[in-house]
């Protein structure tokens, strides 16, 4: 069975390349779910492993309908990491109906060529998961990251099995994956399953210290954006 580790550092790949892993999906804060990591990283942990890279084109957290400048930025950093010769891109578009959009998606597909593409748990928010199945296949995607649409895939290994039942890609189960529930997926017949081992440490003291998380910003109905109304107003006041 194929262990893909989401990693979001140089170490943490690192570990995952030591501890037995297949390969690894590299992203930056896996707090929204994960989002591009820097080119420097990416570049970093290409030099540092030798097992498969694959990294995450997401521009931001929150939900997966994007912009066209979001777009763009997307299509450019698959270029990048095609530059930096990564094995494999993970993405992934909706519509706001929640259905695939398949245009952009595909031209993500086809930018990304000959690299593995997995299309990512934007998946489990999908409203027909077999017709988004069938879509996807005939782009040319080869994995689909899923939590089988429930908060952990522990919770949706039903669904895993009834799909991976109906199609050749691979159906990789995402979510909640840990010693203790892993190897289930192993004995329904999945072919790959992906987590992230996290643990916590390196803890610096924060008593008195103001906190630098901000929860306006975790709306993930909504994408935050730099308003020009807001910001003429500000530059107005005091040029």
């Amino acid at each position: 069975m194929l262990v893909e580790v989401c990693a979001n550092s140089l170490e943490s790949a690192m570990n995952a390349e030591r501890a037995g892993a297949d390969r690894i999906e590299l992203c930056s804060e896996l707090g929204v779910g994960g989002i591009t990591p820097s080119m420097g990283l990416i570049k970093l942990v290409k030099k540092e492993l030798n097992i498969p890279v694959h990294v995450l084109i997401r521009p931001r957290g929150g939900h997966f309908t994007y912009s066209d400048t979001e777009f763009e930025v997307m299509k450019a950093d698959i270029l990048a990491c095609k530059e930096l010769g990564v094995d494999g891109i993970v993405s992934g578009i909706l519509m706001d109906d929640f259905s695939v959009d398949v245009e952009r998606t595909q031209a993500l597909v086809d930018l990304t060529e000959s690299l593995h593409f997995t299309f990512h748990r934007a998946f489990d928010w999908v409203a027909d998961p077999l017709e988004a199945i069938k879509q996807l296949e005939a782009m040319g995607v080869q994995t689909i990251l899923t939590s089988g649409g429930k908060t952990s895939a522990e919770q949706g290994i039903n669904h895993l099995d009834a799909w991976q039942e109906q199609t050749s890609l691979t159906m990789m189960a995402g979510g909640g994956i840990s010693t203790k529930n892993a190897s289930k997926f192993k004995d329904i017949g999945l072919r790959a399953i992906h987590c992230s081992g996290t643990s916590f440490g390196n803890p610096v003291q924060l008593n008195g210290k103001i906190s630098m998380n901000s929860t306006k910003h975790l709306v993930e109905h909504e994408v935050a954006v730099s308003n020009l109304e807001t910001l003429a107003a500000v530059v107005e006041a005091v040029k």
